[in-house]
Order: C-alpha cells, then structure tokens, then sequence
C-alpha cells in the first residue's frame, strides 16, 4: 500500500514516486520511507481544512495513514484566496475540496442571536471564534453525509476549547460519526511536539505555509473577529507586537472625526444601518454587519488583550479583535434597556451569561442552549428602535435613541412636570423599605455590645 513506483531504481538512482509526484533518489529519503510504509486504507475523512501550517501538514499526515482525504474549507468571512487554497489541498493530495459560502448563515444563525442575548463571556469577550466553530462544524457534516465518510478530521490542539465545539456539534447532529483529531494522537504529537517541528515536516514534503519563525503565533479570522494566540503572546506581560492587528486601525492613527451611525433594531436584531454623513445605507444583513466592520476598523473599535478561562481547565491568553461586533454589542445594550421591562432584564441577563457561557463551551447544540435561544427571542419582540451612536478613536458612544415600544416616560420622569405620581407616596415606599436595614443594623448593635461585654 506504499506510493507506486516507475520502474525498479535502485538506491542512489533517481525515480518518480507516483503518490507524492516528486523526484527522490529510490524512495531511500527518511520521508518517503515513511510515505512506503503508510498504513492499510482506512476510507474517507472529511477535514477541516484551512490551507494554514495544522491542517496543511495534518491532510499529507492523514494520506500517511491510509485515509483518502476529502477537504472542506469554510468562507466565513476571512481574507483568503480560495482558489489557490484549493490548488493547495489537491497538489498535496486531497482526493476532493469543498469550498462552501457560509457567511450568510453565520451572520442570521449565529451572530444575531448572539447580538439579542448581549452575549459576552468573563464580561468581555465577544465570542467571535466560539460562535463560528458549531457553524462550520454543521456543513463538516453535511459533506460527511454527502460523501458517505465515516470520519471527520481537524486541527484544533488538545489543549483548547476548539476541540470541543467541533465534535460536540459533529456528534449531536451525527450520533454515528467518527472524529480524527491528530493533536490528541501520540503518535501525531509525539512527533511534532511544537511548531518547529511541524514546519520542519512542511518543508521535507514541500507543503507551503504562510506561518514563519518570525511572526510565531496563531490566527483564526471570520466575518465577526480575529483572534491571536500562542508563540509570544503566551507569555502575558508581552504586548503585541508592532503590526500585529489586521482588522482595525491603531486608534492613535485613526480619524479625526468620528462617523455617526442610526442603527435600526426590530425584535433585537439589527435590520438597518443609516451613516449620517453621507446617508449611504445597508439592510441585508450580511452587508450591514460588513459596513459596520468597516466603519469600526477604520475608526479602531474593538480590540481587547484577555486572559480567559478556558474550558478543559487553563487559562489562556488570546488578542481578538472584533468590530461590528462591538457596535452592536452597545447599540443592542442600549435599544433593550430602553424598551424592555427591568424585571423581565434581570431575568434576561441571568439567561444571557448562562448562553455565553454554553456557546465559548460549545454546547450550542445541546438543549439547554436550544431553550435559552427561544426564551432570549421571546424577550426581543418588544426591543425594537433606533439608536444613534458615534464611533470615534477606538470608542462607541451612544447618543440618542427612540423606539415605538419604549418604555420611557418623560412625563412622569420630569423634574419640572408632576405627571401621574404623586411624590408624597414615596415616603411610605422608603419607611418600608428601611424597615428591614433598621431590624438589620438593630441587631448588629445588640451582638457588638454583647460582645464588648
């Protein structure tokens, strides 16, 4: 089962190894040694495939162990040459490559309940790559499906919280499937146990890769954020390092004016988007969230340095940067506290730290996250408005809003109008409310004096 050969060279003579398509001296290389010795077939895999130095080395690795490799590649929004990614994954062997478009679901399926819920993990993070992994991981097992594979394959390390988001969703959406995940494989990690090493690999089997030495540190990137992670950036007293960002201007550099922008929200999500400088206006969603990341990258919103906890127990250091959809975090914010009722809220955000907390461990699929999504869009049927904010060096600020639904009254709020209330009422509301700190602080006199005693 080792690569087929033309003719018979001996050692030291130069042949055509079929299965690699490059020229060795008689298969006698370590590499092709390696390559002559690959294991019985084992079927179809379908994997995950970025075109970057994992997934890359982890395809030529898996062909080693006897699998026909079927690529999926996800357009979700980052900066990619598809094409020559494509060329890539069938040069290095894959027998075919899916390419799907799946920016438009990740906007309407995943992004906008995040955006009703104000979800936010440890009260910052916005969960850019948590919410993409149960998206991606859905069309991994369609094509699995579709191309009859027992098995489905990835990059992610057996250190991080991306493991988990991609097989918990493989399995629930299908019981049956097989997971390959090389970093949790001694066989695989044993024999790269660091970057160096898997460079070294891409380079003996002529695999390019766009990761060098001299910017050692891994990206993931999608229509919502990039995050940076790993190489020098594990060491958390280091700052990031000069060019580092990709997304946003540095706010320092960025504009001297800000740009005004009236955000439309119906039932919490966000359907419309006005810049009041120049009246240009977006609806569709993927275009609005892509006008928003515009404007907030020119302006330098959304950039945070964390130190997360991470599901399996660590805690790790991660740069994102995340801009429309740190508008929105605010503008939703802000539409909800004006329209929503302040006890429902109190309840609404208890279920919204529960949902971030279930997606970054991805549970999407689970049911307990199913039930918070309905109960969290059952609270935004009355969230529905205008805010108009100004997004300036780095910073949102809101400015105004107005909303049918309101809950707002400027009547009875007014310093200078009476309305209906009656202000003599809240002297009974506060003497009750007293009651309990007087019974409270009475009692406290009484143990400090016993114990003075």
């Amino acid at each position: 089962t080792g690569p087929e050969r033309r003719g018979q060279s001996g050692p030291g003579e130069r042949d055509t190894c079929r299965a690699w398509g490059t020229l060795c001296w008689g298969c006698q290389s370590k590499s092709h040694v390696e390559q002559s010795a690959m294991a019985q077939p084992k079927g179809t895999v379908v994997l995950a495939y970025s075109g970057g130095l994992d997934t890359s080395c982890i395809l030529v690795w898996l062909k080693e162990q006897g699998y026909d490799v079927v690529t999926y590649l996800a357009n979700i929004g980052q900066k990619e040459d598809f094409e020559a990614a494509r060329k890539k994954a069938l040069a290095l062997g894959a027998k075919k490559v899916y390419i799907e478009d799946i920016s438009k679901e990740f906007v309407e399926e995943f992004i906008w309940p995040a955006v009703q819920a104000n979800a936010l993990y440890e009260d910052r993070y916005l969960l850019g790559t948590a919410l993409a992994r149960p998206c991606i991981a859905r069309k991994l097992v369609d094509i699995a499906q579709r191309e009859g594979a027992q098995y489905v394959a990835h990059g992610a390390t057996g250190k991080g919280n991306d493991q988990v988001r991609f097989e918990l969703t493989c399995y629930a959406l299908c019981p049956n499937i097989k997971v390959v995940a090389p970093w949790r494989l001694p066989e695989f990690y044993q024999r790269f146990p660091g970057r160096r090493e898997l460079m070294d690999y891409a380079k003996s089997h002529g695999i390019p890769v766009p990761v060098t030495p001299q910017t050692p540190w891994s990206m993931d990137e999608n229509l919502m954020h990039i995050s940076y992670e790993a190489g020098i950036l594990e060491n958390p007293k280091n700052p990031a390092p000069p060019g580092l960002y990709t997304k946003t201007r540095d706010p320092a550099t960025s504009p001297d004016s800000p740009d005004v922008l009236e955000i439309e929200f119906e039932r919490g999500v966000p359907v419309k988007v006005t810049n009041a400088g120049d009246g240009s206006t977006r609806s569709s969603a993927l275009e609005l969230f892509m006008y928003l990341n515009d404007i907030a990258g020119k302006h330098g919103v959304g950039r945070i340095d964390i130190v997360e906890n991470r599901f399996v127990g660590m805690k790790s250091r991660g740069i994102y940067e995340t801009p429309a959809g740190t508008i929105l975090y605010h503008a939703h914010l802000d539409i909800e506290a004006f329209t929503m009722d302040r006890e429902v809220r109190k309840i609404k955000q208890g279920l919204a730290l529960k949902f971030s907390e279930l997606v970054y461990n991805g549970f999407w699929h689970s049911p307990e996250c199913e039930f918070l999504r309905h109960c969290i869009a059952r609270s935004q049927e009355g969230v529905t408005g205008t805010v108009r904010l100004s997004v300036f060096k780095g910073q949102v600020y809101i400015l105004g809003r107005e909303s049918p639904r309101s809950l707002y009254n400027e009547e009875l709020v007014s310093m200078n109008v009476q309305g209906d209330y009656e202000p003599a009422d809240a002297t009974g509301f506060i003497n009750i409310n007293s009651l309990r700190l007087k019974e409270y602080h009475r009692l406290q006199s009484k143990v400090t004096v016993k114990q003075d005693e």
